[in-house]
Formats: structure tokens, C-alpha cells, sequence
């Protein structure tokens, strides 16, 4: 909660540090990697920064919670906090690590704020941000714990023991543990970060989702070639795909990532577009190794059956459930498919299907998809908290905010 001196002064300011904020996030990140460089290597993606993502999630994060502790001093964003402390962990992120952003970040509101920022104003965002920092270093903390594990040893040596080409431009990888400690368990709809040196020799990370229930010796994962983008953002990708072959070694993280199915008897409507089938895969598998009875709806939109990614898998895997069930999206429809076979032809509608009531809808895919969907299933009268979401990336969207 803030205190009564800054509360009038954030008040004040937030509108003016609001309509700024996406400036203050550009420079902000400008200033700190020319002072260290270092954090580039392993640490931040490159690819985000490079198009901008990065830079506008900041500035969403900052202006929601900050927006928060003055219109709303009980409550704290928790779904926001949530999903940006998994990630932090998910990059063995340290407490250590904010004073360093918090000394960049101050910077770059004097630099672009100017004169208006006086002792009290900088005073007074000082003690949001240290309220939104210290909130974020007791959740790691309590992730951290919860794995038992810290910041320098979330990571672990795996080794590629099966590649898997799903569809043109999307390659399963199974890899196997390295050694006899325990493999800690992940949850359904969770991802973990690879970390990998580019041809420069700087170790970048990324996340990916985790497509199948654990078995205690090894995770699966797969991973779309990002194609027509430059350079950083499609070169993990690429080098997955063109270079890393079974009997290699790759380091991940331990699982982390909030969008996690809750175990209940309710029925799930899993919808997902494209390479955002991976978290749908992984919840699939989950209720299938727990023997669920529950009734399972996915609904699926891609360019084409040929382009559908994980498709054996999730049929296999509905086919075993009570009652599962398929419906597919195609812009290139299959020859001879119909409604009556559960295929539509176009983007996705879910006016076109039949819901189950009371059901628990997790959504994962494009942003426009994403956007597209909970809006119609909002219409339909879903209530926002049976809808969560998993966005690849920084979240641009803050959902839960609108």
C-alpha cells in the first residue's frame, strides 16, 4: 500500500508518466544495456527487445500496478504478478538483479520527464516501484522454495534423444536426463526455458511449453521456425531446427508458468490456434496420466490439416478420455471435411460449437486470436475468471486489466 504522502502525488502524475511510460520503458532499456551488456547474455531475450514487446510490456506492467495502488489500495494485481515472477524464475532472475533496474528505470524518467520530476515526484514513484518489486522477489522467493532450488540452480543439462518433424516448420524434441537426480515435476499448461549460445556466443533464453506429462526421465517440447523475421527473434528457432540433433545436450529450466489447468470435475474447453496447441498438448497428457473423467472440448484453428501441429498426439490423447472431443478451424479446408466431422472451414467461431455449461476455458495463440475468442466467449456469458490465457512472449495484452 502506498503511503499518504505519495498516494496525491502518483495520483497527480500518473496520467502524465502513463502517456510517457512506453518512452520512459525505450530509454530505460537503452541506458542499461550500454552501461551492462552483460545482462544481454543469458538473462534478457534479444528478440524481444529488438521488436519492441519487451519495451511495451514494461510500461503495461508499471502503469496497471501503479494504477492499482491508487485506485484500488486492498488488492494487489495478482495475476499480472503471478505470470511475470514465474518468468523471472523461469530465467533464474535474482533479488540482486532489481536494484540494477531500479537505478536505470529511475533514470529514465528524470531523462525523459525532466524538471517535472522533483523530490517528491521521484520520491513517490521510488516507493511504487520498490512496492512492486519487493511483491515480485517474495513470490520468486516462495517459487524458488517451492522447487527447492535457487537462482543459480534451476538449470540442468538434458540430452536430445528423439526428434519428431510434427509439420513443416514445427520439430518435437524429447530429451532425457543427464544424470540420477530427481527430475522436478511439471504441471499441466507449464513451459521451461532453453538457453543456448547464438553463433555470436551470447546465451540466449526462450520458453517453450511443455507438450506431454512428465515421466520422470523426460520432457518434450516443441518449437515453431519463426520465419520472415529478422535477426534475433527466429534465431533460437532456427538453430533448434537446423542444428541440434539427437545426442546432443541442451540446459532448461526447471517448469515454471501460471496458466496451470485446475484439477476439478468441471468440463475444459481447451482453444487454441496454431504453434499454441503446445500448452493444450501438455494439459491433455496431464488428464490422461490422472485418468480424468471429465468432458474435454478442444477447439483448434490453423492454416490447414497439414500445418496442424501435435495433431496424433491430441487426437490419441482425446480418444482416450470419457469424453473428448475435436473441433478444428482450417482457412485451407480438408477435402471433403464438414461441421458434421467437426471441421469448420475460416477463423475460429465458438458460436459454431456447443459449450458445456460451467465449463473452464484456457485459451492459447495469437494475440488477435486471443483477443477474438474472449470477447466472443465473454458475449456468450462466461464470467472472465473461468477464461485464463497464455501469451508467448511479453504479455501485451494485460487481460485481466479491461
Amino acid at each position: 500500500m502506498l503511503s499518504d504522502t505519495s498516494v496525491p502525488v502518483i495520483k497527480a502524475t500518473l496520467p502524465v508518466v502513463g502517456e510517457h511510460i512506453e518512452e520512459i520503458a525505450t530509454r530505460f532499456y537503452k541506458h542499461m544495456f550500454e552501461a551492462r551488456p552483460d545482462l544481454l547474455d543469458g538473462l534478457f531475450n534479444r528478440g524481444n527487445q529488438a521488436d519492441g514487446r519487451q519495451q511495451q510490456a514494461l510500461a503495461g506492467s508499471i502503469a496497471a500496478f501503479a494504477g492499482f495502488l491508487v485506485d484500488k489500495p486492498d488488492q494487489l494485481p495478482d495475476h499480472l504478478l503471478s505470470r511475470i515472477a514465474h518468468k523471472h524464475v523461469s530465467l533464474g532472475l535474482g533479488p540482486d538483479q532489481y536494484q540494477i533496474v531500479h537505478d536505470h528505470l529511475m533514470w529514465a524518467i528524470v531523462d525523459v520527464l525532466g524538471d517535472a520530476v522533483t523530490a517528491d515526484v521521484a520520491a513517490a514513484w521510488d516507493e511504487v516501484y520498490w512496492l512492486m518489486a519487493n511483491t515480485l522477489i517474495n513470490k520468486e522467493r516462495g517459487l524458488y522454495n517451492a522447487v527447492r532450488l535457487s537462482p543459480d540452480t534451476v538449470w540442468r543439462t538434458w540430452r536430445v534423444a528423439q526428434r519428431i518433424q510434427e509439420t513443416d516448420d514445427v520439430v518435437t524434441f524429447i530429451v532425457e536426463r543427464t544424470d540420477e537426480r530427481e527430475v522436478k515435476p511439471s504441471l499441466p499448461g507449464q513451459y521451461v526455458t532453453i538457453k543456448m549460445a547464438m553463433h555470436d556466443g551470447v546465451q540466449q533464453p526462450r520458453q517453450y511449453s511443455l507438450t506431454r506429462a512428465d515421466d520422470g526421465l523426460h520432457r518434450q517440447f516443441a518449437v515453431k521456425r519463426v520465419h520472415g523475421l529478422a535477426t534475433p527473434d527466429g534465431e533460437m528457432s532456427s538453430l533448434l531446427h537446423d542444428e541440434v540433433q539427437v545426442g546432443d545436450e541442451v540446459v532448461l529450466s526447471v517448469p515454471f508458468g501460471d496458466v496451470v489447468l485446475e484439477y476439478t470435475d468441471r468440463p475444459v474447453v481447451l482453444a487454441s490456434a496454431g504453434i499454441g496447441i503446445t500448452p493444450m498438448a501438455g494439459m491433455l497428457s496431464h488428464l490422461v496420466k490422472s485418468g480424468s473423467q471429465r468432458r474435454v472440448m478442444l477447439l483448434h484453428a490453423d492454416d490447414s490439416a497439414a500445418s496442424f501441429p501435435l495433431r496424433e498426439q491430441v487426437s490419441q490423447d482425446l480418444a482416450q478420455l470419457t469424453d473428448g472431443s475435436l473441433h478444428t478451424w482450417f482457412l485451407e479446408p480438408s477435402e471433403g471435411g464438414t461441421a458434421a466431422d467437426n471441421e469448420f472451414s475460416g477463423f475460429m467461431d465458438v458460436d459454431a460449437v456447443e459449450l458445456p455449461d460451467d465449463a473452464e476455458y484456457y485459451l492459447c495463440g495469437p494475440l488477435p486470436f486471443l483477443q477474438a475468442v474472449r470477447s466472443a466467449l465473454v458475449a456468450r456469458g462466461v464470467p472472465a475468471k473461468d477464461i485464463q490465457y497464455e501469451v508467448f512472449g511479453p504479455d501485451l495484452w494485460l487481460a485481466d486489466f479491461q
